[in-house]
């Protein structure tokens, strides 16, 4: 059977890990306050994206794809995200399927609302548009959906928006700790989808062992000695029903996170396929070069 590359559940996490790269000119201490006081950089990235290895009974033989993601936003104003993903995968039987993601979504710096309009098409399908709004109230979220259909709904009050758990990542890998878990929305699917997500934290690497595979983001002064984190993130569907032994993850993606949010190598594990997110392109907009911390 032939799978998209990938679905919007799969590319909006995907998103996610590079949307880190968005996440901050650095963080002066372990707190969620301090990350939050501290500019993020907004910038531009193109990635490719590439078929790394294929499991199970009806093998990938081909997987090709890019990503264009623009960031941009501050703790005042709130970040702003534009996503576009054009892809191909080829299946054993010579099926080519074919998608285009398009999204946009914005995120207050305290992380009380979240809103998100997102566009997929698949082939010659009709496109599946998702528009909504979330908001923290008290003690739970309350979701408001336009699109696809009008619906509200409340979630548990611990989950957070995309900035945020990657704010919570940093935040654990300052404080030596080496595991996280937690409730994520981000609108995926028809935008009723809750993620249980495990964060699992290696060693520091030392800002002065340059990686293996260095790529455009590696090639500035200012990371040369930045500290990073090699980081998994294993995505675990909220509302599956318990069963023996251990839950298999959704998907899970791998990828190097520096201190000051900047991340890369994406590795993305869908259990039947591998992808690999290089990167191919990075700028800084001026309103990152001139980004400083709100009064």
């Amino acid at each position: 059977m032939t799978r998209s590359l990938p679905s919007f559940r799969n590319a909006r996490l995907l998103a996610l890990a590079i949307a880190a790269i968005g996440l901050g000119s650095g963080f002066a201490d372990g707190t969620a306050d301090a990350a939050a006081a501290t500019p993020f950089l907004a910038h531009q990235a193109l990635y490719d994206l590439s078929l790394v290895k294929s499991r199970g009974s009806s093998p990938i033989s081909s997987a090709r794809g890019r990503i264009l993601y623009n960031f941009s936003g501050s703790a005042c104003e709130g970040y702003t995200s534009e996503f576009r993903q054009v892809s191909e995968m080829e299946s054993g039987e010579d099926k080519l399927t074919l998608s285009d993601l398009r999204s946009t979504s914005w995120e207050d710096g305290a992380g009380k609302t979240y809103r998100f309009k997102i566009d997929a098409r698949m082939n010659e399908a009709d496109s599946s548009p998702v528009d909504g709004v979330a908001e923290r109230t008290g003690d739970h979220v309350t979701v408001k959906l336009k699109l696809p259909e009008e619906k509200t709904f409340t979630l548990d009050g611990n989950t957070v928006f995309p900035t945020q758990q990657i704010e919570r990542i940093i935040e654990a890998a300052r404080e030596g700790k080496s595991v996280l878990e937690l409730m994520v929305y981000d609108g995926s699917d028809n935008g009723e989808k809750v993620y249980n997500t495990l964060s699992v934290i290696g060693q520091p690497i030392p800002g002065g062992r340059a990686p293996s595979d260095p790529d455009p983001s590696t090639a500035s002064d200012a990371m040369k000695s930045m500290t990073r984190w090699p980081v998994t993130v294993s995505y675990f569907d909220h509302d599956a029903k318990p069963t023996e032994g251990e839950q298999t993850p959704v998907y899970s993606m791998s990828f190097e996170l520096y201190a000051n949010g900047v991340s890369r190598a994406l590795v993305l594990d869908y259990n039947d396929f591998v992808i690999s997110g290089s990167l191919g392109k990075f700028d800084v907009s001026d309103a990152g070069k001139d980004s400083k911390p709100c009064k």
